[in-house]
């Protein structure tokens, strides 16, 4: 017959911190263990982990094993865990401020490297602005030249007054950029007057995921200060 692990007596001091940065408190204390959070969740089962399980080890005040699973970097943050709750536990909400607790030197190299990008580049891949210009004015003018029906095919880069302002993922440009004429055609065609930012065009914001929300908020800022600039009334991202 199995037998109940005995953790103790323990006082979970990150679910209080928890609880005091997630807006409502987060509902944490409201779970039914229906593991219906589970069922949707993409990162279930890696790194013999899921929400519910993650969840519990936070109110049975596990706090170190909770801060130091890998587990929450393979969150994606969907929040599927939270719209299949009946008791609405902000479960992604209690995975970013696991994220929190984690030194920006031990933070995955890869998402605070692609943070640090966008910081500087303003796209996580370090593309340079010229290079950024250029492309787009090069990619355009070859179409231009090589299809008969696009002759006037535009990249409107920085254009004040435009309409839409237009987000890529920076991926394209790096290894694909051939995969973003196809969306300038569309734009064209149905007459969209739209512009790309030559500043801040990334319509991924690793920032995000790397647990720091100044560095969240300041990528946000910069892009919302430059589309107010521009005068474009709609952002379209294409992530």
């Amino acid at each position: 017959m199995s037998q109940p692990i005995v953790i103790g007596k323990r006082k979970s001091r990150f679910k209080e911190l928890a609880q005091a940065a997630i807006p409502g408190g987060g509902n944490l204390d409201l779970c039914l263990t229906c593991s219906s959070c589970v069922n949707g969740c993409p990162a279930s089962g890696i790194s013999d982990m899921d929400p519910r399980k993650f969840l519990r080890m936070v109110l049975l005040g596990l706090d170190e094993e909770v801060l130091q699973t890998p587990w929450i970097w393979w969150c994606s943050m969907c929040q599927r865990c939270r719209r299949a709750c009946p008791m609405g536990v902000d479960i992604g909400a209690l995975v970013f401020m696991a994220r929190q607790q984690w030194s920006r030197e031990n933070t995955p190299k890869g998402i605070q490297k692609s943070c640090d990008l966008h910081l500087e580049f303003g796209n996580s891949t370090g593309i340079r602005r010229e290079d950024w210009v250029s492309l787009c004015a090069e990619l355009a003018e070859e179409t231009r030249q090589q299809e008969e029906d696009w002759k006037d095919l535009p990249a409107p880069m920085d254009k004040k007054g435009a309409g839409y302002y237009l987000n890529q993922n920076a991926k394209e440009p790096t290894v694909e950029p051939e995969e973003m004429i196809p969306l300038w055609k569309i734009l064209h065609e149905v007459g969209i007057d739209w512009t790309y930012s030559s500043e801040q065009w990334d319509a991924v914001n690793y920032c995000m995921f790397s647990g720091d929300d100044r560095d969240w908020e300041a990528v946000v800022r910069r892009q919302s200060e430059i589309v107010n600039d521009l005068g474009c009334k709609t952002l379209i991202n294409t992530e």
